[in-house]
């Protein structure tokens, strides 16, 4: 019961953002393991690009019906371009990249190392002077944050074109129109506040998954264990910093026209 006990939680949050300094630290740090890197990239983007593109169609479509709907009910249904734009770029495009990263990368990453920990493959690098995190984490987390952004242009182009096609071809809208809105209410702070989203997401996805990977133990189950607190755990911090990341960017970037 200690590993539930509020000092057990302190704790762990700590040596999770000191694990998070010693990532900031050692990426600057030579040698860089460039050939990790491309390895873990490629690995992230080819599990992750199929779903990422097929979860975000249903998104697009989704977020489409339902501002069509809600902006045919209050006159105003010009807007509905400029309305499905932002919800695609601003919320729903870095999400659907940091649920794939997590649930997919994430969990790759974390029952990767969980198997070196208690293998004691971790214990041998350290033995052997080889930082874990230079050359096992660093890496990774490079890797997460690179395909995270690469995947958020892609979510928003398909939630885009999605949105475009439900709106204009099942609910009987405009094309030009649809078109027409995008300058109304978007603006490219948009674009760069997702971006930012989708990169900080991967770092985070990457940095817990990392984290609990490494100090994974008791066989295989704990490995189990490990991954799916990984995945818990990412998902909580994802929607937490996602609503202080969006409420500081409505701060210092007011809604265009108001």
């Amino acid at each position: 019961m200690s590993s539930l006990s509020p000092a057990a939680g302190i704790s762990h949050a700590g040596r999770l953002f000191a694990l998070f300094l010693d990532v900031v630290r050692l990426s600057v740090k030579r040698p860089f393991q460039g050939r990790e890197f491309v390895q873990q990239a490629w690995f992230i983007a080819s599990v992750t690009i199929l779903p990422t593109a097929l979860v975000a169609i249903p998104f697009g479509a989704v977020i489409a019906l339902q501002l069509g709907t809600l902006t045919r009910q209050l006159g105003a249904q010009s807007f509905t371009g400029a309305a499905s734009v932002l919800a695609v770029i601003r919320e729903a495009s870095p999400i659907v990249c940091a649920l794939l990263i997590a649930g997919a990368g994430g969990s790759a990453i974390c029952a990767d190392l969980g198997s070196r920990k208690i293998r004691d493959e971790i214990d041998a690098m350290e033995v052997l002077g080889i930082s874990p995190v230079q050359r096992l984490v660093v890496p990774r987390v490079l890797a997460c944050m690179l395909v995270a952004a690469a995947l958020n242009g892609l979510v928003s182009v398909v939630g885009v074109a999605g949105g475009y096609f439900f709106n204009v071809v099942l609910q009987g809208g405009t094309p030009g129109a649809y078109l027409a809105s995008f300058s109304a209410l978007a603006q490219l702070p948009d674009l760069y506040a997702g971006e930012l989203k989708a990169v900080i997401f991967g770092l985070i996805a990457a940095v817990v998954a990392s984290y609990k990977g490494l100090n994974a133990g008791g066989g295989p189950k704990g490995v189990g264990d490990a991954v799916n607190q990984s995945v818990v755990i990412t998902f909580l911090l994802l929607f937490f910093v996602n609503f202080v990341m969006t409420a500081v960017y409505f701060q210092v970037v007011p809604p265009k026209g108001s």
